[in-house]
This record gives structure tokens, sequence and C-alpha cells, in this order.
């Protein structure tokens, strides 16, 4: 019997249709009994927000969400990626007889993506998924009533799995508003709307499974909404929308054994596209997060137990950057953070997602456990520091590194990169195509660490060092935290 193997699929979330049952017999009792019942089940916790309570008699269950979808899925749009590969070399090449039938070169196939979005603005502003567009050379935007255009990609952030498109029209595009993420509650219907196997916009309901969850797998994003969502191919980038008719997440992710929905699906909550649409619409190219100068690591049950917590919860500040935002506000490595702004700290990712969420030039408020006594912290959040490094230089010369152009790493160059900002180092920001670079396999965000046997701190340094006369070359370069290294003669 073949194992089944567990993947995480990176698609567009639906949600698997959940509806009660409800006995007949039982409904018709009588409006008394229905009264009181109706009472008893009415939700009595004092929270702010629409009344909650379970469905009740047949009118209740005869209810319909015909409505709310048709109000809001007009909004959700498909997304087309297009990206065209290089040049082939044909298996022929090189043959007289076979050439002068099939040619020097193989036709090049056009590779598609197709997902989900949403129009979040009526001047054409769309969200979806990074996953849905990455590496594109052309992305259209197909609306429901047939219209289709050519967008232009705004922003993207491959660590949020986000990105931003604009489309243009002279008419106002129907929109599905924003909502607060955080006024979910476990249980709450939800809608999810999208193009699953691009048969065709599709709407299922569910509700909320579970909030920040974290570990998903999918991206550096750790703070997912989970919904018992029927999740399959092409949903990535859809809406999920609650009864009030607002957009409260992007549809991401599922949790499969098989490629198909098993009812554990993930979306990106609506606060954080919130944020990073308004930094699309104020002209930014990346998603520039507030920068606080610390890092922070999950509590394990041994810490906690060490610091006298009954459970394990919160982020612990592993370290403080001196003379930063939260050095000033008297944060302390071995501080463990348990609320911000009043709101639980379940976890380091949790407070990365809040974090990420506020304004730069703003002031938070953390509560946090210090020496094993409580306090309340005001921490101002800033622009992550340029650092002094100079401008990007370009390696030019008859070198491996020909075409790559690096820069030091600095706090903010390393967001925009979509590195942690305590990384140190010198770093790879772009590459001319077709150039040496290229061709031996150097990428955005590479960190060069050494070249013949010389470490790597300075991007003079490696300039220096690559435009020297040598026919051998060793070097080590890190990605995404591996170390890679590799001999060659050029």
């Amino acid at each position: 019997m073949r194992a089944t193997r567990i993947v995480f699929l990176l698609l567009g979330l639906c949600v698997a249709g959940a509806a009660a049952v409800a006995n007949s017999a039982f409904a018709q009792e009588g409006e008394g009994l229905s009264d009181v019942l109706t009472d008893l089940l009415r939700g009595s916790d004092g929270a702010e927000g629409p009344e909650r309570r379970v469905p009740f008699g047949r009118e209740e269950m005869q209810l319909s969400f015909a409505p709310l979808v048709k109000e809001t899925a007009p909004a959700v749009v498909n997304v087309y990626a297009s990206k065209k590969p290089r040049e082939a070399r044909s298996p022929f090449e090189g043959d007289p007889f076979f050439e002068q039938f099939f040619g020097r070169q193989m036709r090049p196939r056009e590779q598609n993506s197709l997902g989900s979005g949403v129009i979040v603005d009526a001047s054409g502003l769309v969200v979806t998924n990074h996953h849905v567009i990455r590496g594109a050379d052309e992305v259209k935007v197909a609306m429901s009533d047939g219209r289709e255009f050519t967008s232009k990609v705004l922003l993207q952030d491959e660590s949020l799995d986000l990105a931003v498109l604009k489309i243009d029209s002279p008419e106002p595009f129907p929109v599905v508003p924003i909502g607060d993420s955080d006024a979910l509650q476990v249980g709450d219907l939800v809608l999810a709307v999208g193009n699953p196997f691009g048969v065709g916009q599709t709407t299922t309901s569910g509700i909320v499974s579970a909030l920040a969850r974290s570990h998903v797998g999918v991206s550096d994003f750790g703070f997912f909404i989970q919904t018992d969502a029927a999740i399959n191919p092409g949903n990535s980038g859809g809406a999920l929308i609650n009864m009030g008719g607002q957009l409260v997440g992007i549809n991401t992710a599922i949790f499969s054994r098989s490629g198909g929905s098993i009812g554990i699906g993930f979306a990106i909550p609506s606060n954080m596209v919130r944020a990073v649409t308004q930094a699309a619409a104020n002209g930014s190219d990346f998603f520039e997060r507030p920068y606080i100068g610390a890092d922070f690591e999950e509590v394990s049950a041994q810490i906690a137990e060490a610091l006298a917590m009954p459970r394990p919860v919160g982020a612990l500040v592993s370290s403080v950057e001196p003379d930063g935002p939260a050095a000033k506000g008297g944060l302390r490595a071995g501080d463990v953070v348990l609320s911000m702004n009043g709101g639980a700290i379940e976890h380091s990712d949790a407070l990365a997602y809040r974090l990420a969420t506020q304004s730069i030039d703003t002031t938070v408020e953390l509560t946090v456990l210090s020496q094993g006594e409580e306090k309340t912290l005001t921490v101002q959040l800033i622009r992550a520091p340029e650092g002094a490094a100079a401008e990007p230089v370009t390696i030019r010369g008859r070198t491996p590194f020909a075409g790559a152009k690096v820069a030091e790493l600095s706090p903010r160059l390393a967001q925009r990169l979509g590195l942690d900002a305590d990384i140190k180092g010198v770093a790879v920001v772009d590459i001319d195509g077709g150039s040496p670079a290229a061709r031996f396999g150097f990428l955005p965000r590479d960190i060069v660490r050494e070249i013949n046997g010389e470490e790597i701190d300075t991007a003079a340094k490696l300039r220096e060092i690559a435009e020297s006369q040598s026919r051998w070359w060793r070097f080590t370069v890190e990605r995404d935290g591996k170390l890679l290294r590799q001999t060659l003669r050029f």
C-alpha cells in the first residue's frame, strides 16, 4: 500500500461547504420554544460586533448567501501570468541532416500560471499572491463580466506571498472593502471566492477553524487564518469574505495529502493586506516594515519553566540593537513580550505580524515579562536605517561576477531584498541578463562571503578581488541561509 505523502500546495483557497442540518420536527415545535432557544443560543460574551448565534428553525436554515455573493463576487478576478523561457538548444544541433528539418533552436514554450485576485480599490488596485505572478513577463486580469486587462505590478513581497497589481479603466471598478481580520473569531462563517482548476468563478462557504497559525511552510509569513476551505489549484489570491461582505483574508495555501482539499486551508489576514496595499498606493515598490531594533524567538516549554511562566507563550527577546528603538524603550534581552497594544502575542511570528501592520513613526505599547515582573513599555517604530554604505557597484571585466550589481547590506536594503534586517555582508542586488554572473547562476539576494580565500565585508573589496586577473575562482555564497561553495576555471 503506497504511503500517502503530505504536501503543502500554494493554491487558491476556497472554503468547503459546511451547512448545518436541522430536525424538521423539532423546528415545528412552535414560536414560543423557538424564541426561548434563540435567547439561550444568543451570544452573551459582551464582545463588540454583529450578534453571533447558531441558526435555528426551518426558515433560518433556508436562508441564502446569494445576496452576499452578488455583492462581492464581481470584485474577485482571475489572474493569468505568462513567462517566456530562454530558448532551448535543439538535440539535433550540429547534425547537418537533422538541422535542415528541425533547425538549430527549439521553439521556447511559454509558461503560464493561473490564480485569483481581489479588487480592493475602485481605481483598479488588485491584490493576489506573489507565487501566482512570480517571474512573469506579462500579467493579465480577467473579470467575471468578461472584461480583460493587462496589469502593471506595483509591489510584490515574496516573504509575505503578496503582490499588488494595477489595472486601468474609465469606469470605477467594483471592490470588496477590506475588513478587520483581528475581529474574527473561531467559528465565524466565511465565504471563499476564486477560480479553482480554472473552471470559472466559484463560491464556497465554511467557518474560521483557527487563528494565528504559524509554521505553515508556504512562506516566511507566520500568522495565517485557518478555514475548512475546499481549497484547490487556481484559488490562490482569492477572497475570504465575512458575513458583512468585507475582505478578511487572501486565500493562499492548503494542507493536503492528495493534492485536493481535505478541509485545512490558510489565508493571509486582511490587516496585513491593508498595510501592503497602502504601501503600493503611496508609490512604494516594496513593503517597508517598521524597525524596532530587536530580534525575537519562540518561548519553548523549557524557557517557560525557567521563567516560572504557566505556559509557553509570547516572544522572547534574543538580542537588542544598541541605541535602537527597543533599547530606548527599555526592552532588554531575556524579556518576554506578552501583548502589544492590548492584543495577546501567542508566539514570535504573531509579534512580527502585528509589528508589520503598524505604520512607521508610530508608538506601540508592549506588555513584557521582565525578571519575573510584568511591566508596560512604550516603543517608537522607525524607518529601518539606511546605513553608511556606498551606492551599489556593478562588477566588470573578465570574471564570473561580471554583470552583478552588489551592495553592502543595511537594515533597509535587507528589507528590500526580503532578508532579515540583522544580516550583514555584501549582497547581490541585481544581475544583468546574459552576463557571466547570470550564466554562472548568481541570483539577487545572494550574499558573497568569500572569494579566493579573502573574506568579503565591503562592496569595494568584492569589486577589487573580482576584477583581478585570475584563471581559477573559489568562492562561497550564502543563499537562503545555506552556504554554497564553488570552484571553477574562467
